[in-house]
């Protein structure tokens, strides 16, 4: 699992690092987020994202995206809720609107009783639609997937089908509206399966500052022993974007 984790840490330093980091666009978030499900909570949250788009094979678009976040609470003293998440997605587009990705997702929170959730994958996508304002996305791939549990429960491995929409419309030149639709099939079990949405708003409010507020509900057919199935949050986030 350290390997894992450090090879991802790895990438994103050499991009960072590289000399057109000085092209990498970066945003910063700090706000709130009130969560249900197996937490009902309002949380301090914080946010990075880094995205690039370079030159890759045959010239095409090769497009580097990466976050990070955190929220927690605490009350009288005693923390109730807790969770880090970190992204890193590479998409090489290829022609004709087609593209194929690798990714690697990782998450810790002992709410969910995930000490740690990681996934690798990769697989093939289609730009269906993009005129400048609005654009269509889907794929299509298979991931490795890792859970450790904080409690007694045996560690988990599977291999599963994942697929993604996304769906951007910018609005007017200050907001954009965005919509992500995403499941995940364990091969072994098809009855083990999770549904995330998310959609939300992003408007500037100043040349480098943004507001985002979002609303996000992930389903887990067959979560951790004890936990419930479905988990929401409402998220609101100013951000710096440099």
């Amino acid at each position: 699992m350290n390997n894992k984790l450090s090879f991802t840490i790895l990438l994103i330093t050499l991009i960072t690092s590289s000399s057109i980091a000085d092209e990498v666009k970066q945003n910063i978030n700090f706000g709130l987020v009130n969560t249900s499900g197996n937490t009902k909570t309002l949380n301090v949250n914080g946010k990075y994202d880094l995205a690039y788009t370079t030159s890759g094979l045959n010239n095409e678009d090769l497009k580097v995206k990466f976050d990070t976040s955190a929220f927690m609470t605490e009350n009288n003293d005693t923390r109730d809720n807790e969770e880090y998440r970190a992204n890193l997605d590479l998409e090489q587009f290829i022609g004709s609107g087609w593209l194929g990705y690798l990714s690697t997702n990782w998450l810790k929170n002992k709410f969910l009783n995930f000490d740690d959730k990681v996934s690798i994958g990769a697989g093939m996508g289609k730009e269906l639609y993009s005129d400048g304002k609005q654009s269509l996305k889907t794929k299509l791939g298979v991931a490795h997937n890792w859970e450790r549990y904080y409690d007694n429960q045996p560690d988990y491995d599977f291999t599963s089908l994942n697929e993604d929409i996304e769906y951007e419309n910018q609005i007017s030149k200050t907001s954009l509206f965005f919509l992500k639709i995403s499941a995940l099939e364990n091969f072994d079990d098809f009855n083990d399966y999770e549904v995330l949405g998310s959609m939300g708003l992003n408007f500037a409010v100043s040349e480098n500052i943004n507001v985002t507020l979002a609303e996000e509900v992930r389903y887990d057919h067959t979560p951790p022993i004890g936990f419930k199935k479905t988990d929401t949050k409402s998220i609101m986030n100013v951000g710096y974007h440099f």
